[in-house]
């Protein structure tokens, strides 16, 4: 069940960069390392929705249904070009203090969260991934699948988490150049714009 096969492979998996490692990084960036550990905490709760479907098999209704697959992947669709309008139009200056004002730790592990939770792409991620490391002489099969999520998620919070951490080390030099700030800005928006669009021609 944990083999070093599923953490190597969980590993790469998460370590690719995605809607939620641009979400990390942005808020590293644009807020500190507080901000981006509670984004990363938002990100890896987005996850236990599509766990929970994969271990039910509710994967199965999204896989079979093309509305329900398409209602949920246009919600996500929207969620991300409304984010990259967001970005695109805050003209605020980054804040140096670790949560800013203007965005609470809630609201931001609010945001993380439904960039996740609206990806329908992760519960048959999911389907297809976990059950590779079932073991047939292991526990019950939802005690496995349960264990392997678990540990997923760990691996995903801590990723992030590092992910935060490193942004977070440039932000001086982000926050003190008014041209910088713009272009990460403009960058973060066009990469939620591109994420959205990615994902608004993904098939099941």
């Amino acid at each position: 069940m944990l083999t070093l096969d599923f953490l190597m492979t969980s590993l790469i998996v998460v370590l690719i960069p995605g809607t939620g490692v641009v979400f990390t990084l942005s808020t590293a960036i644009t807020a500190g390392k507080r901000a981006s550990v509670y984004a990363a905490l938002g990100c890896t709760t987005g996850i236990i929705p599509h766990l929970l479907a994969s271990t039910l098999g509710l994967s199965a209704i999204l896989h079979a249904s093309a509305l329900a697959f398409q209602g949920l992947k246009f919600a996500g669709v929207a969620y991300l070009l409304y984010l990259a309008y967001a970005t695109w139009r805050d003209r605020s200056a980054f804040a140096m203090a670790d949560v800013p004002v203007h965005l609470s730790a809630t609201r931001i592990m609010l945001r993380a969260c439904l960039l996740n939770v609206l990806n329908p792409k992760l519960t048959i991620f999911f389907l297809a991934f976990l059950p590779q490391f079932i073991t047939a002489n292991g526990p019950a099969t939802s005690v496995q699948m349960i264990t392997l999520s678990s540990v997923f998620m760990l691996m995903t919070f801590a990723v992030f988490v590092i992910y935060g951490l490193l942004a977070n080390i440039f932000r001086t030099a982000v926050v003190e150049s008014p041209h910088v700030q713009n272009w990460m800005r403009r960058s973060f928006a066009a990469t939620f714009a591109a994420l959205g669009l990615n994902l608004a021609f993904a098939q099941r």
